[in-house]
């Protein structure tokens, strides 16, 4: 079957909300490779791929099409915005989570290109599209809060150009020149003759026109859209709940999905015993999931979901059967002894300092593994045949998911067609972390019927990509009069690029593992200082968690620096603008904080502290407010935020951003804790690893200082900046109500009183 094939256009999401058919009885194994059987980097290779001869099941049935994913008629205008009449489409190729790229990205094509924002909707670009064009809609992988930050340029660039295409066509058209035209509001105008013209009337010629290189982007001061806090394209679908998420999707004769892991991370599965489950209602096939998991595939989710208790399954538990927390943290300790670690900033002679230091202080810090647990649980629908894989994936990475899913299978990429939907949260791990793919489509092929998969939250917590366990060991010293001279830090944990990307390592090492300790992340001017990293790897999968190291190495840092300014006798604010006298932008970051929070003039029986974190090019500062009553309990009361992220594109999304992260790191730092036994994790579900619930919720004020101008072109990432400060700032706060410091999370279990 060919199809016309039009890059860039999204695919048509399937959305039939009726119950799927049911399917034939089949008995094919699913065959595959381990879930760590391969490694993948951000980058895949590109070919000339030409997509033709691979059909689509979205567009070969009459399901209904959602209002949001579609694939919008019109002309192409450059590769980023189709207009069809009054409608302006403005493509998008990272991914919307929650965090708002479905609107901001589009903000930034729609600011140059100047058109009606009121009649702008968003499409995804389709990973196979990127492929087959040399990633001409450029790096798919939605992290590392790079999404505005590290595509600012190009998507300006490109409604610049757009722009410049329909006013060289209305130029053309009234036989003047260019320079005498006018775009404003989807209008271009000719002042001299009062003559105007719509881009619709004008997009279907301008898109034949070709494309020009070089254009002049706005002036900031001219900007009228970047900056203001227009509401969000997705809203409205997400209100009305309209079928925009991976666990929307509906296909004709689709099978549901439920699988389990070898409770030993990283276990093997040996064999089963299937008989009793095949014969439970709506059940059509059990197979295995490479070597790392069994599937019950059957009518309903709840059906797969309660033959599970049926299935009896043999495991060989692996190496992690030996580790628990007790045995993973000795190893963690030794590491901090090891007299090679990787040093990834030396400046002075630390060690010389120290040793003839007036006072020396020392402290250890400790954090426990974190899962992410997204709200929508791993789920990945897939259709896979002889010639062709077709997935719907809520993935981080598009370009990443069509490589994983064509390495799985074994197929060529240009067999591939990937369906993007938003994600219900994703915090990295729907990144690089991509099992969730490889499984779904293991089992679609095993059953030659398109097949939802969806964990349950069970599956989701205990077979995760945990953030590091992580240890830090503090040494400062001062002279007599309380001035800071040296402080000397290590770190040991786990790798996450060794255990994800070890082609990234350099010379071996992990050096991502110290941020917040590395040169472009600390702005504190210290005048001997050393940071350095023993990296111990364990069979305990670890991946990139909201805010990454800097989420574990911001409550070392910043803690850590609460004691130094006590132990020199001085506030803590006073403390931190000292060692920034050399960084006014952190600086003003601090003072703004500290200002909106009144630092030192709180209430009776409430205590504040605060914590600074540079990282993704942004700088962001916190102060809570909290109270602890007789029994020990903390409030938290209000967090103040202050965050100069460059230039702000929109405050509403940046401000919500802000708000998410204080309650995504609360929770961690409340109850948060994943913890091993002979290589099993123990939490399951919220009852065991909770959330912050809505009685919880601190007010938060946020303040936003954008200091990108005409003369410092400064765009910072979001999304994670506001995470790493709240865990320091409530544990510096709990000092200042208890005089106890915690240097240990999550809170829960400890005594504070």
């Amino acid at each position: 079957m060919e199809f016309e094939w039009r890059p860039g256009r999204v695919a048509k999401l399937c959305s039939d909300m009726r119950e799927a058919g049911k399917g034939t009885d089949m008995n094919n194994k699913g065959e595959g490779i381990s879930r760590r059987g391969f490694i993948f980097g951000i980058s895949a290779a590109v070919g000339g791929l030409v997509l033709t001869g691979l059909p689509s099941l979205a567009e070969s049935t009459g399901v209904v099409q959602s209002p949001l994913l579609t694939n919008a008629p019109g002309s192409e205008v450059g590769i980023w915005v189709v207009i069809d009449g009054e409608t302006t489409t403005i493509r998008v190729a990272r991914s919307e989570m929650g965090q708002g790229n479905f609107t901001a990205l589009p903000m930034l094509v729609a600011e140059e290109l100047d058109c009606d924002w009121s009649h702008v909707t968003a499409e995804y670009v389709l990973p196979e599209a990127n492929l087959a064009h040399g990633h001409a809609w450029g790096d798919m992988m939605t992290a590392s809060s790079a999404s505005i930050r590290m595509s600012h340029l190009y998507l300006r660039k490109a409604g610049a150009q757009a722009r410049h295409m329909l006013v060289d066509e209305a130029a053309a058209r009234w036989k003047v020149s260019a320079l005498e035209c006018t775009a404003r509001d989807s209008v271009v105008t000719h002042a001299a003759s009062g003559r105007s013209l719509t881009y619709g009337e004008l997009a279907e010629n301008a898109a034949r026109r070709p494309v020009p290189q070089e254009v002049t982007l706005k002036d900031p001061n001219l900007w009228r859209l970047i900056g203001t806090p227009v509401k969000r394209l997705d809203l409205e679908d997400k209100v009305l709940a309209k079928p925009i998420f991976a666990t929307d999707v509906r296909l004709p004769d689709m099978l549901y999905a439920t699988v389990t892991a070898c409770p030993t991370l990283g276990g093997r599965l040996k064999d089963f015993d299937a008989s009793k489950t095949l014969v439970m209602p709506g059940v059509r096939h059990v197979v295995p999931v490479g070597d790392t998991a069994v599937a019950i595939v059957a009518d309903s989710w709840w059906q797969a979901h309660h033959a599970l208790d049926t299935l009896l399954v043999r495991w060989d538990a692996g190496p992690a059967a030996a580790l628990s927390n007790e045995s993973i943290r000795e190893i963690f300790l030794k590491g901090l002894d090891d007299p090679h670690p990787a040093v990834a900033q030396r400046i002075g002679n630390v060690d010389e300092v120290l040793a003839n230091a007036t006072n020396v202080i020392h402290a250890d810090y400790e954090v426990p593994y974190l899962a992410h647990t997204t709200m929508e649980p791993q789920t990945c629908t897939a259709h896979v045949t002889p010639e062709f894989a077709e997935v719907w994936a809520p993935t981080q990475n598009g370009d990443g998911t069509l490589q994983v899913v064509a390495h799985t299978l074994k197929i060529d990429p240009s067999r591939v067609k990937i369906h993007k939907c938003h994600l219900g949260g994703g915090f990295g791990r729907r990144g690089v972390s991509q099992d969730w793919a490889q499984q779904a489509v293991l089992i679609a092929r095993a059953v030659g019927k398109p097949v939802k998969m969806l964990w349950t939250r069970e599956e989701d917590v205990r077979h995760d990509y945990y953030r590091p366990m992580s240890i830090a060991r503090h040494v400062a010293g001062f002279d007599r009069n309380g001035k800071l001279l040296a402080w000397k830090v290590r770190l040991s944990c786990t790798s996450i690029l060794a255990n994800l990307m070890p082609s990234r390592l350099r010379h071996g090492q992990d050096f991502d593992m110290m941020g917040a300790f590395l040169p472009g992340d600390m702005s504190y001017h210290i005048p001997n200082f050393e940071v350095g990293y023993a990296m111990r790897q364990l069979p305990i999968p670890v991946g990139f968690w909201r805010g990454v190291n800097h989420s574990q190495n911001g409550f070392f840092r910043e803690s850590f620096v609460d004691e130094m300014a006590h132990a020199s006798g001085q506030d803590p604010y006073a403390f931190r603008r000292e060692l920034l006298a050399h960084s006014p932008r952190s600086l003003a970051v601090v003072d703004e904080v500290a200002t909106r929070a009144q630092w030192g003039h709180t209430k009776a029986g409430t205590y504040q502290g605060m914590a600074l974190v540079e990282c993704y090019d942004s700088v962001c500062a916190h102060v809570v407010d909290l109270s602890i009553d007789d029994e020990g309990r903390v409030k938290v009361h209000r967090v103040v935020c202050a965050l100069d992220c460059g230039y702000v594109v929109n405050p509403s999304i940046v401000k919500k951003q802000l708000q998410g992260a204080v309650a995504y790191a609360l929770s961690a730092v409340l109850w948060g804790q994943v913890t091993i036994k002979n290589g099993e994790v123990q939490q399951s579900n919220f009852h065991d690893y909770p959330a912050l619930r809505i009685s919880e919720m601190p007010v938060v004020e946020t303040y936003l200082i954008p200091s990108g101008n005409k003369y410092i072109d400064r765009w910072g990432g979001v999304g994670e900046p506001g995470t790493p400060p709240v865990a320091p700032a409530v544990v510096n706060a709990i000092f200042a109500a208890t005089g106890k410091r915690i240097r240990l999370l999550p809170l829960a279990g400890q005594k504070l009183v």
